[in-house]
């Protein structure tokens, strides 16, 4: 089996070739097409095929991780959506929450109400409802206030329609026939129901999610069919699958109905990429930091498990939608991040960033801003002719050149400090934000490694460490390539889910027969559609979740169903689950309580085949001499002293399982450079993983890391 990944940055399409058969790997990284990104994904994988030796007809799989749908809510150029709701609650994408972004700023826009999914004029009103609390129809659906809707609605050249009914997660009977008629005076417009969308209560969540959808389909859905077609003109037989933001693959047509479900396509597959190398590599904790060319994402994984965001908490740009996430804060620090003197005076780094046109000023493609990318060509610490594996040649005088006339000059700096100084800045960025979403949580960073992902990630992640208090840095095979990594790593996932409001106080037989009912329904509707999709039987791992709450609280908890069939004894081990969960939560509980069931969820897993990454030759050796390259001089800053130390060049290819490298020193690959100063050294493992620390451990930092060394047989 031939498998490739591709991941869309803002600055480099990554790409992975697996060959199964011959246990083969290869790596290729090309500038992205932003103004079209297939044209990138389909130029990288002609260029990787022809690499590994193999026709395009042979891939049987392409995996593939966009930012398409991302990059519609931040630049809000989205679809223009209509909108049918119960009347009288047309506004309540409007008035939202009643909740401020800022509680006491008179001065403050809301996105929901200054950026609307769906503009007031498009929210149409009609006549009918259903009753809570069992849906039952209170007033029958108006179908001819439906058919003038979309007569109107077809006259503003709207380009999708959402259908978001009071009460539709409970029935949702009035949304699909309004939907079966929306279709029959104007099939060809994209429709969708929230109860196709987010079949759970909290009715503006709801109708958020829904109108996201909306908003993104059309050019999301534009663009998988210009892919798919692309990938056939080219030759490809294999089928492509696109991550989701939950961290598990999903079909084109999964991905073309919710496409709400790709906001986070493109982080997805970084951590996913991480949690893999810590479970290959034996190390539990991690810091994911994957720095590219125009961001940086971080995440942290415990126990190897990547975090999910509860659906309830998940917002894109101030917009709640109902999807799981995984956890991963995307900050403005690549590569191409743009240093500057604000109009204060002060010294800063990013967000904005100089993309891969025109790029830092060593591009040479008419960028003269200074980058992060010119503060390592001025420190020495990325050689022009080694970048991109020699395919893209840096020019390092317009590096000197953008850094002098615009920091050191300004700041009375030579060209060394201003350098240095864009670098203590962008990581003191990062450290921020892992310290913002590790201490506030109670997890000590300390306790963590951080992987380096990214093209970037390397030349950063020790000095990360260091201001962190880390004391490992983990190094993957292919770090500049980590987020398309994790496209081979990720199974098919979906999330199935149903409202079904109980009282569990009372754990009758007619109670367990009614969950059991519904629950059946959700497990059912995730074997079809992973059948649908290819999985066979036994591949198939299905996930069943109650989540509930106690009576009167506003959110609820997530806690396992028993397996086999729904009884009052397992309804009884729901509610005390729910206890356990609830005191592990919040650090209390309360066992006399009411417990009520609000939904039912169904994670469906469809497994795919492992991610292997074969053995290196046993190597054992120190500073190995045929793996340098050749030698230059590095800028370094040492306890507050810089100084230049003459340092190695060794290219990664070449270091074998337990070798020992000692810093200062430069690893490098085509898709990454790996930075080690003076007082670190690395140790290579059996999977070619780079292992770095101290020579000398100091503080408190509770990561244990010496049995890596000594396996390289080295004692510290």
């Amino acid at each position: 089996m031939i498998r490739i990944g591709v991941d869309v940055g803002g600055t480099f399409t990554d790409l992975i070739l697996v060959n199964d058969a011959t246990d083969e790997l290869f790596v290729y990284k090309t500038p992205s097409t932003l103004h079209d990104q297939s044209k990138g994904v389909i130029e990288g994988i002609q260029e990787i095929c022809k690499l590994a030796n193999i026709a395009v007809s042979d891939v049987d799989y392409v995996l593939h991780g966009t930012t398409v749908a991302t990059n519609i809510t931040i630049e809000n150029n989205g679809a223009k959506v209509g909108m049918l709701t119960t009347r009288n609650y047309r506004d309540i994408l409007h008035i939202a929450r009643h909740k401020k972004l800022e509680n006491f700023s008179i001065q403050q826009q809301l996105p929901w109400q200054t950026n609307p999914l769906v503009k007031r004029r498009h929210r149409i009103p009609i006549t009918e409802k259903l009753a809570a609390p069992n849906g039952n129809i209170k007033t029958p659906l108006n179908e001819q206030e439906v058919i003038d809707a979309v007569q109107q609605l077809k006259a503003d050249n709207v380009e999708s329609i959402i259908i978001c009914f009071l009460f539709a997660f409970l029935n949702n009977v009035h949304e699909k026939r309004a939907k079966e008629i929306v279709l029959e005076h104007w099939p060809e417009v994209q429709c969708f129901t929230s109860s196709e969308i987010a079949s759970q209560m909290r009715e503006y969540e709801r109708f958020s999610t829904t109108a996201m959808n909306a908003y993104v389909a059309p050019k999301v859905n534009l663009y998988l069919q210009n892919l798919v077609c692309s990938l056939e003109q080219i030759g490809v037989k294999g089928e492509l699958q696109i991550m989701q933001s939950s961290g598990g693959m999903a079909t084109t047509t999964m991905a073309s109905e919710r496409p709400v479900t790709l906001l986070k396509s493109g982080p997805a597959g970084g951590v996913l990429a991480a949690a893999w190398c810590g479970k290959m590599e034996k190390v539990p904790n991690l810091i994911s930091v994957d720095i590219g060319g125009t961001s940086a994402d971080i995440s942290l994984i415990p126990e190897n498990q990547p975090k999910i965001i509860n659906p309830r908490d998940c917002e894109v740009n101030s917009y709640p939608v109902l999807v799981p996430m995984i956890d991963v804060e995307t900050i403005g620090a690549g590569g191409g991040s743009v240093a500057y003197i604000d109009e204060g005076g002060a010294f800063r780094v990013g967000p904005r960033s100089a993309g891969a046109t025109p790029g830092p000023a060593c591009y040479g493609l008419g960028g003269d801003e200074p980058c992060v990318t010119d503060a390592n060509v001025v420190l020495g610490r990325l050689d022009p002719e080694q970048f991109l594996g020699g395919d893209k040649t840096l020019h390092d005088e317009l590096s000197v050149k953008a850094i002098e006339e615009k920091l050191g000059k300004p700041l009375q700096m030579t060209k060394e400090e201003a350098a240095l100084g864009i670098l203590k800045i962008i990581n003191n960025n990062m450290a921020l934000s892992i310290r913002a979403n590790s201490v506030r949580k109670g997890i000590d960073p300390r306790e963590y490694a951080v992987l380096a992902a990214g093209g970037a990630g390397p030349l950063h992640s020790v000095s990360l460490a260091e201001t962190i208090g880390s004391n490992l840095v983990v190094v993957p095979n292919f770090p500049g390539i980590t987020a398309a990594t994790g496209l081979l790593a990720g199974d098919i996932k979906y999330d199935f889910i149903q409202s079904h409001v109980k009282k569990l106080s009372v754990t009758d037989a007619s109670l367990a027969e009614s969950i059991d009912q519904t629950l059946q329904k959700v497990v059912n509707g995730a074997i079809t559609q992973l059948t649908a999709d290819g999985i066979t039987t036994d591949n198939i791992v299905l996930e069943r979740i109650a989540e509930c709450r106690y009576a009167g609280q506003g959110f609820e908890l997530r806690v396992a169903i028993p397996d086999g069939s729904v009884t009052p004894e397992s309804i009884q081990e729901i509610a005390n689950a729910f206890h356990e969960a609830h005191h592990i939560e919040y650090g209390h509980s309360f066992p006399t309580n009411e417990v009520e069931l609000i939904t039912l969820r169904v994670i469906a897993t469809g497994k795919t085949p492992e991610l292997v990454m074969p053995s290196l030759e046993k190597g054992g050796r120190t500073n190995p001499e045929d793996a340098i390259l050749y030698e230059r001089s590095t800028t370094f800053e040492v306890n507050g002293i810089v100084d230049t130390y003459p340092t190695p060049r060794y290219a990664r290819e070449k270091l074998l399982a337990y070798d020992i490298v000692e810093g200062p020193a430069i690893i490098v690959q085509r898709d990454s450079t790996t930075l080690i100063p003076p007082h670190w050294h690395v140790a290579i493992s059996e999977k070619g993983t780079l292992f770095a620390k101290p020579k000398i451990t100091t503080g408190g930092a509770a990561v244990d890391v010496q049995h890596y060394f000594e396996k390289a047989g080295v004692s510290v």
